[in-house]
């Protein structure tokens, strides 16, 4: 199974943001176990370092990051791609190109705390705690 994972799920484990560690850790570990595929939108790994960074300093932010690229590809994304995402019409361009990443990689879902920006995409979107649902099965 493949899960592009958005910035905001990264940050609240990085970051220990509460109440959302617990969910996007376990999506998080998921991954790291190899029980699914990992991606992360490649434009996303520079806001990551920025925002760690800003809060725990460059060390942390460059641990961050070299953690993240050890269990999670990074989705490259080209000129037509940025198009593409600008064609969605989401209100944050930002969410268009991560739901874009997802479609070039074929995910099978959108993993976001934010599901309602991203209402209009062609990708099924789940919140961590919806993931983990899916996870576990029926």
């Amino acid at each position: 199974m493949k899960l592009l994972v958005d910035i905001n799920v990264i940050l609240d484990v990085v970051l220990e943001r509460k109440p959302w560690v617990r969910d996007s850790q376990a999506v998080l570990n998921t991954i790291a176990k190899r029980q699914a595929d990992g991606f992360v939108a490649g434009h996303g790994l520079t806001t990551i370092y920025y925002l760690v960074a800003a809060v725990n300093g460059r060390t942390a932010a460059t641990t961050a990051i070299a953690d993240l690229l050890e269990m999670c590809n990074a989705v490259p994304l080209a000129t037509n791609d940025y198009q593409r995402a600008l064609a969605l019409g989401l209100k944050d361009f930002e969410d268009g190109v991560t739901a874009t990443a997802a479609v070039i990689i074929g995910a099978d879902y959108l993993v976001t705390r934010n599901e309602k920006d991203f209402r209009d995409v062609p990708i099924a979107v789940r919140s961590p705690a919806g993931m983990l649902s899916v996870l576990r099965g029926p």
